[in-house]
């Protein structure tokens, strides 16, 4: 029976996750399968990868066949550095242990830049809301600096408009001349 590794899909439309599954090469996508044996979730940013290490080395050794996406899984977990180790141990390249070595310091060096990876992310992220804080900042003053002289002016209009009405004319006696209509004389 072909085995293969690969994803069923899960999840509701437009965000989906994966089970990892060992299946029959035959069986659907989403049918049966004969063991699970992790899960990917693409939409956490890195993406969530839960794999059970030993049952995916185990499978890989007896054949199975990963499809692309789950050998680049397989790949980023470790799962073929490993294999590849254990071959090169099978075949007497170098010892259990120095295969071992390797693989620490391969992991830890992957680890390293996971963390430099959401470091960096995270740091992006915080510029990016200081910057729209700035820039709200910058909005809510030019609105407060604009509704103040909305307030000035009216304030000034209405005392303006108080002084008017309080202020008694007066007429000076050259207005009334200037302004009286001239009657006409006929004699």
């Amino acid at each position: 029976m072909p085995t293969k590794i690969r994803l069923q899909r899960h999840g509701r439309k437009g965000y989906a996750y994966y089970h990892i599954v060992i299946a029959d090469s035959r069986a659907p996508r989403d049918g049966k399968f004969i063991e699970r044996i992790g899960s990917y979730n693409p939409n956490t940013n890195p993406a969530t990868i839960d794999l059970k290490f030993e049952r995916a080395l185990y499978w890989l050794t007896t054949g199975a066949q990963p499809t692309d996406t789950t050998r680049n899984i397989l790949s980023a977990e470790g799962v073929l550095m490993k294999k590849h180790l254990l071959e090169g141990v099978k075949k007497g390249a170098f010892d259990e242990t120095e295969a071992e070595k390797r693989f620490a310091a391969w992991k830890t060096s992957k680890e390293s830049s996971i963390v430099k990876t959401k470091e960096q992310l995270a740091a992006e992220k915080q510029a990016d809301l200081k910057a729209r804080q700035k820039a709200e900042a910058e909005v809510n003053k030019a609105k407060a600096a604009e509704q103040a002289k909305k307030k000035a002016d009216a304030i000034a209009a209405t005392i303006a408009a108080t002084i008017a009405a309080e202020a008694p004319v007066e007429i000076t006696e050259e207005e009334v001349v200037a302004e009286a209509p001239v009657a006409e004389v006929t004699e």
